[in-house]
């Protein structure tokens, strides 16, 4: 069985027994927003509207990722990535507890199967930073927490269906999680014969790089699949030298590298901004992989870009950059057996996808 680790709304779940570098700086992210503010030569006073005192949703950020930060900038597009703010307590219709119907794609208890020849394993409730848009900020992961015999079920679900040819380990973040507890899950997967590829979406190697380490390459570079490595970064300013550094020391062992971003206001909604993320990726050896539309969560919408602006923006885009580095503009829709490409053309989504929210696929059953 895989002994996954899922808590309260990603809290602190490591249960290693490591004491590497990289958790020593998680353990000393900073979680008070007055403290934020300090490190960059602020003060409340400056964050219009104010800063959410009550935090429902937790501050965490690495210091290593403050110090990215422009001093004194309250427009700061990494510090407004994390900053929790008054907006955030703004209830706007449309804006869910759960937006992209993970609930109706939980099989079992830690395992959400969305589309065909995929499965998701949410392996953990923790990351190392709390971005104010995050999809899952109202996920429940304590209800997700897999007992062993659950688990056995979930590993039974996969290993009985030969069309999934992929896993993709999830959370929170699966880096938070110790090399320990990962070489435990990639060795529960291994008996499965129909597996090809291993997929983890990360912002560890944007947020806290030094997660990369020689243990971590050891194990991933052992497994027995393809392995893809997806970050998260939205904006040129997250990749600094040792981020760089850390990308590099994937691509040396053979890991796939793509990102993917989540299109923000006043964070990287402007042609410049996107190319040079682009630009600045490809020369990290990542490509560009989706460019997503907010999923709509409450909480975020003071982060929501215009379906028809976003549209405007990616045309700019094509006009400047090779199509190789164009992310795809896509919206995941509660229901559709894919990400739903936006059509660049009209601003409308694709009709060649005329699946109904909330309708799963006979395939996934």
């Amino acid at each position: 069985m895989i002994p996954l680790t899922a808590n309260l709304c990603q809290s602190d779940d490591d249960e290693s027994t490591e004491n590497s570098p990289w958790q020593k700086e998680l353990a000393r992210a900073i979680k008070d927003p007055l403290e934020l503010l300090a490190a960059v030569g602020l003060n409340s006073d400056d964050v219009p509207g104010g800063i959410d005192s009550q935090q429902v949703f937790p501050l965490r950020v690495p210091r290593n990722y403050v110090a990215r930060m422009r001093t004194g900038d309250p427009t700061d597009p990494l510090l407004l990535q994390v900053l929790p703010r008054q907006l955030e307590s703004a209830i706007q219709p449309g804006f869910l507890r759960d937006p992209v119907g993970d609930t109706a794609a939980t099989t079992c208890p830690g395992l959400l199967h969305k589309y065909y020849g995929r499965v998701l394993l949410i392996t953990t409730g923790a990351c190392p930073v709390h971005c104010r848009y995050c999809f899952r900020r109202h996920f429940p992961y304590a209800k997700n927490r897999p007992d062993d015999h659950q688990w056995t079920a979930a590993a039974r679900y996969i290993a009985a269906r030969p069309e999934i040819t992929e896993v993709i380990l999830s959370g929170g973040d699966p880096l938070s999680l110790s090399t320990e507890r990962l070489t435990e899950i990639s060795n529960a997967l291994r008996h499965i014969p129909h597996l090809r590829r291993l997929r983890i979406h990360t912002r560890m190697p944007i947020v806290l790089p030094e997660r990369i380490d020689d243990n971590f390459l050891r194990w991933l570079s052992s497994q027995p699949w393809q392995s893809v490595l997806v970050t998260h970064c939205n904006h040129p300013n997250e990749l600094s030298h040792d981020v760089r550094h850390a990308l590099n020391k994937l691509r040396d062992i053979g890991v796939t590298l793509l990102n993917q971003a989540v299109l923000l206001k006043d964070v990287n909604n402007s042609v410049s901004t996107q190319c040079t993320l682009s630009e600045s990726l490809f020369a990290s050896g990542v490509l560009p992989y989706y460019l997503h539309l907010l999923d709509r969560v409450q909480g975020a919408e003071h982060f929501d870009v215009p379906e028809t602006t976003a549209v405007t923006l990616m045309n700019k885009i094509r006009q400047q950059l090779p199509g190789f580095l164009v992310p795809q503009l896509v919206r995941e829709i509660t229901g559709q057996p894919h990400k739903t490409p936006i059509n660049h053309q009209t601003g409308s989504l694709d009709a060649k996808y005329p699946f109904l929210p909330g309708v799963l696929p006979t395939h996934q059953t």
